[in-house]
């Protein structure tokens, strides 16, 4: 059986070094828009009865001029699923219930209604199986087409490395997981989400990383531009108010079906981290 402990540290090392070049990245169109706004860290420490080494993570947060609100938040945590809960996970049972995860995760919510917030994440974890999962999508509350082809555009290309299937595939599943059921809407437009890439032997593991990785670049190549294009458009009290509303959606969303949300609080996650995904500020009609 592999010992997948050297692949969770060279995996963490990657989330860590890919949130310090998202967020200088992000600190740098803080300063184009004239604002010294810059994250602030938070380390957290998981705690379960009985473990040694529980891990935990740090949380990073900028509320700036561009970037209304914006969490880019790392974790590397070990420990046993509750009873009941392990089911739910893959390749993990009551009899069966250890496990450990590390990931990056990031949700920006923007000052500007024309600048669309995003969701980024990535992660890999073992329990009876070893898998990575991840994706991102963009959520604009004033959606443009030519935004909407780039974000895309990038992750197809990120794809086509690896598999000729992936982008297809990844697209269909990010369309049906981002969805509001009780609203019949989905919660942006779209991008790619993946889960449950096994890693059968280190072979795998190495090509699951390299994807992970480049969905990461990705983000990192494509989102900036975009805020680039939009952070200046003059807005409306009206596209405020579509912005408030949406965020509404989005919260709506976060709260009742993201599994992530879910798999923080049943694992003993620290809350503000979990929900640093919520917007500053919404409103419901």
């Amino acid at each position: 059986m592999t010992d997948w402990t050297p692949y969770t540290a060279r995996a963490k090392d990657w989330f860590e070094s890919l949130r310090d070049r998202i967020t200088a990245a992000f600190e740098d169109i803080e300063r184009e828009a004239g604002s010294d706004a810059a994250f602030e860290y938070t380390p957290w420490s998981r705690e379960e009865e009985g473990n040694d080494n529980p891990g935990g993570g740090v949380r990073g947060v900028m509320k700036g001029q561009v970037f209304e609100k914006v969490g880019v938040n790392v974790s590397t945590v070990h420990g046993h699923f509750a009873p009941g809960f392990a089911a739910t996970i893959h390749g993990a049972d009551d009899d069966n219930p250890g496990f450990t995860a590390t990931g990056i995760s990031l949700v920006a919510h923007m000052a500007n209604p024309h600048v669309p917030a995003v969701h980024m994440n990535t992660r890999f974890l073992t329990t009876g199986k070893a898998w990575f999962g991840g994706g991102a999508d963009l959520n604009p509350p004033i959606p443009y087409d030519e935004d909407t082809a780039e974000f895309h555009a990038a992750f197809r290309a990120a794809c086509a490395a690896h598999n000729p299937t992936y982008y297809d595939r990844f697209r269909k599943w990010a369309d049906d997981y981002f969805y509001i059921p009780h609203r019949g809407v989905h919660r942006g437009v779209g991008g790619v989400f993946y889960d449950h890439l096994e890693c059968g032997d280190e072979g795998a593991w190495e090509r699951n990383f390299a994807f992970t990785q480049d969905i990461g670049k990705a983000f990192l190549e494509v989102f900036p531009k975009i805020v680039r294009r939009r952070m200046a458009t003059a807005f409306t009290p009206e596209d405020k108010r579509t912005q408030l509303e949406w965020r509404g959606r989005y919260a709506e969303f976060n709260l009742v079906y993201d599994r992530g949300t879910l798999f923080g609080l049943k694992t003993g996650g620290n809350i503000d981290a979990i929900l640093m995904s919520l917007p500053p500020e919404a409103v419901w009609s």
